[in-house]
């Protein structure tokens, strides 16, 4: 084996190679970057954008097991209250937003789709995923890790970290992996349940014990303030708060910002995006909306904080009530 030359003090000195071998393998992982246990370096994004949101890992307790109860015993919940709802082969399911600020994921599935529901409350982002990846189902929990101060995930197979808004892993085996977003409803209890009275209900026997009338969160909503920081800070035309629609058509982006959606004259109205025409379906008195294409199927979009949209999305186009009714 050739020897390897090296300079040390001014002399030039020959290493055996597996020598060498051995001081590059310490000296390279020596410096590997670490954050709540999960490698940074050779991801996506760079080590210094992610930040540690305070729990450690699994911190923030996923849930794993999953128990539902029937709608008409869902006494928790009042017609107000914000859920997250699915439905998969005409079986329904609600998730509370009061439960998911606790625990932020939790692995489901129905029939034959296992996904997994994942809810950010710094981002007020809730979205799903097709969990299955190369024919495994994957199991998701928190990493107790922001980019953009949106949850990163982390699969239990590989400790790959994935992205909530971009919906791939970032860092890990399945660097690049995109998931399969599924459609997703935002709305209130009352209006999922008038539409789906025979929908299955999260129940609060999580097997934590937490406080699930009490939100963790109280006031960030209305706060400017953010926790954390971000890449692109969205122009202040908005609040940072301000919830939005998000659509994304190929490689463009296009927000609806609720108070905009508020101000248009009609509950149903098609819009044109990068050559498509999509239908945005909205209810004012609910706040909540969703989006289908020219052929009535549901979009999976994404609803967010108008802060953390741009973030992910600095190029993204803004929907306008006035641009739309000239």
């Amino acid at each position: 084996m050739v020897p390897v030359l090296a300079i040390m003090n001014g002399r030039i000195i020959q290493i055996k190679p597996l020598i060498y071998a051995a001081i590059l393998l310490y000296s390279t992982s020596a410096y590997c970057e670490e954050k709540n246990g999960f490698v940074l370096d050779q991801g996506l994004i760079p080590p210094q954008h992610i930040f540690k949101g305070g729990p450690a890992k699994d911190g923030i307790p996923a849930i794993d097991k999953p128990e539902f109860i029937n709608a008409a015993d869902a006494d928790f919940l009042r017609a107000d209250d914000r859920i997250l709802g699915i439905e998969i082969n005409g079986i329904a399911k609600a998730y509370a937003v009061s439960i998911l600020n606790w625990h932020e994921i939790v692995n489901d599935s129905i029939d034959d789709t296992a996904y997994t529901l994942t809810y950010c409350p710094l981002c007020g982002t809730g979205m799903a995923f097709n969990r299955t990846v190369n024919g495994q189902a994957l199991s998701f929990g928190v990493s107790g890790l922001l980019y953009n101060s949106d949850v990163l995930l982390y699969d239990r197979d590989s400790e790959s970290l994935w992205s909530q808004i971009l919906g791939k892993a970032v860092s890990g085996k399945y660097r690049g992996t995109k998931l399969s977003m599924l459609a997703l409803s935002h709305t209130t209890w009352s209006d999922w349940k008038r539409h789906h009275p025979a929908s299955l209900v999260l129940s609060r026997n999580t097997g934590y014990a937490r406080n699930y009338d009490k939100d963790p969160y109280s006031g960030y909503e209305s706060s400017r303030n953010l926790y954390f920081p971000v890449l692109n800070k969205a122009p202040a035309r908005y609040h940072p708060k301000e919830r939005v629609l998000g659509l994304t058509a190929g490689e463009s982006h296009k927000a609806y910002p609720f108070i905009e959606l508020n101000k248009h004259d009609k509950s149903r109205f098609t819009d044109s995006f990068n050559g498509r025409n999509f239908i945005v379906h909205w209810n004012k008195d609910e706040q909540a909306g969703h989006i289908t294409d020219g052929e009535g199927v549901r979009i999976a979009i994404i609803q967010a904080y108008w802060f953390a949209w741009y973030a992910f999305h600095p190029d993204t186009l803004v929907f306008t009530t006035s641009a739309t009714q000239q």
